[in-house]
């Protein structure tokens, strides 16, 4: 995980997040040993109201006007510097 994340770690750090880690699995394995067959499942633990608008249509902005701040810009679309490592 640290080399995916670009971390460069000593030997120690390595041997103390893969306990933290393994441990933190290890609750999730508790976790998942609980029966929650008769919990209704709930996307949120308070309940709230969001008021929802209709959806319409309605003219966007045009491209040129969109982009006009743009530091770079491709035809029609903002530019943005390469993410990934050897582009």
């Amino acid at each position: 995980m640290a080399s995916l994340a670009r971390l460069e770690l000593s030997a120690d750090e390595v041997d103390r997040y893969r306990e933290q880690l393994s441990q933190i699995l290890d609750y999730v394995a508790d976790l998942d040993a609980i029966d929650t067959s008769g919990v209704e499942p709930l996307s949120h633990a308070v309940p709230i109201s969001a008021p929802m608008r209709d959806d319409s249509t309605r003219p966007s902005l045009p491209p040129d006007e969109a982009l006009a701040n743009a530091p770079a810009r491709d035809e029609t679309a903002f530019r943005v510097p390469p993410i990934l490592a050897g582009e």
